[in-house]
């Protein structure tokens, strides 16, 4: 949902944050219960560059991504004890598809799905003593 603040419609916006921070919630504790009874496990939430930095006329996205990183950094302070690990990526840039190709000459200006994922499984097989609590990855042509 795009638009100026004072255009915005309350409704929308609140529909937004029950999708990107009231559904991370609910996520959250599933699965929190599911792990405590496991004895541990892994949440992990995928954030945007609107995690770290609002944009014009996208205030609702900003909002919930914020709020999805802060409860992403409060849980994993929480559960961490509980050997449930927590982490949050900052996906700060485009992805790369079949629609959404590197320009021949600008390659590697988009995130490789790929490395993307292997960049998760990395954070889930780390030791529990070194665990990341957030990651941004981002191509090399993106702004910090």
């Amino acid at each position: 949902m795009r638009g100026s603040l004072v255009d915005l419609d309350p409704s929308e916006v609140a529909k937004t944050l029950d999708v990107t921070a009231y559904g991370g919630f609910l996520v959250a504790q599933a699965a929190t219960k599911r792990f405590l009874q496991l004895g541990g496990g892994a949440i992990f939430f995928t954030g945007a560059s609107a995690s770290i930095k609002g944009y014009p006329l996208s205030a609702p996205f900003a909002m919930g991504k914020f709020a999805l990183r802060g409860l992403a950094q409060s849980i994993a302070r929480e559960l961490a004890p509980k050997n449930i690990h927590v982490a949050h990526f900052v996906i700060d840039g485009a992805i790369r598809s079949p629609v959404r190709q590197d320009p021949l000459d600008n390659p590697d200006s988009t995130l490789d799905p790929d490395a993307i994922a292997q960049t998760y499984l990395s954070i889930l097989r780390q030791p529990r003593s070194a665990w990341t609590w957030e990651v941004e990855l981002r191509p090399w042509v993106e702004n910090f």
